[in-house]
């Protein structure tokens, strides 16, 4: 027979009752389920998790440019260029780029560069129907970068679609120039730019 010294048991049970009563789940997963199969102490599940793009997308700050499909001539790229000027009062942040080729070709990012103005093609709210407008300054062309300039990156590209993210980790600030060239020609080729800025 064993004796337990100190509170009676009939005690406990008022303590087990509420405890029972407990609606949230346990703060640690049980040993043989999956881990994280609930949400610890929320008010609804499930959770909602969204990126920085689409944030900024929601609140009118993301921004997508293009060159549309170009028809590239011999031995020249097809430049697109985005100015953020000093005291623009933003800043950008990268989020993709994008586009593909008909042809074999180089695709190289640039801080810096200048590309003489052929045209100036307008970002587009990707929330539609905003009012928002980008503060940068865009300029398209085919030909060579020309300039000061510094790559920050080269990629070799089979013919057909490319995409690269870099979800915000190039930043564009005030006085900031970023650049994209893509070829070169006798084929056609197209570059979207997506950003932004805050």
């Amino acid at each position: 027979m064993r004796v337990y010294i100190g509170m009676p048991t009939s005690q406990f049970s008022p303590i087990q009752s509420e405890v029972g009563k407990i609606t949230n789940y346990n703060v640690f997963n049980q040993s043989n389920g999956p881990l994280f199969t609930q949400l610890t102490n929320t008010f609804s599940a499930p959770g909602i998790e969204a990126s920085a793009e689409s944030g900024a997308a929601a609140a009118g700050s993301f921004y997508a440019l293009t060159t549309n499909n170009t028809l590239l001539p011999n031995n020249q790229n097809l430049l697109l260029q985005i100015i953020n000027a000093a005291g623009s009062g933003r800043t950008l942040r990268i989020s993709n780029i994008s586009g593909g080729a008909t042809a074999a070709a180089t695709l190289v990012v640039y801080s810096g560069g200048t590309v003489t103005v052929g045209s100036t093609p307008v970002p587009v709210n990707t929330l539609l129907g905003s009012t928002n407008t980008s503060v940068v300054t865009t300029r398209q062309n085919t030909g060579t970068l020309g300039g000061a300039f510094t790559s920050l990156l080269s990629l070799p590209l089979t013919a057909g679609m490319f995409r690269m993210n870099f979800n915000g980790s190039i930043i564009v600030p005030p006085g900031q120039t970023l650049s994209i060239s893509l070829g070169v020609g006798n084929q056609t080729a197209a570059i979207n730019l997506f950003w932004w800025e805050f």
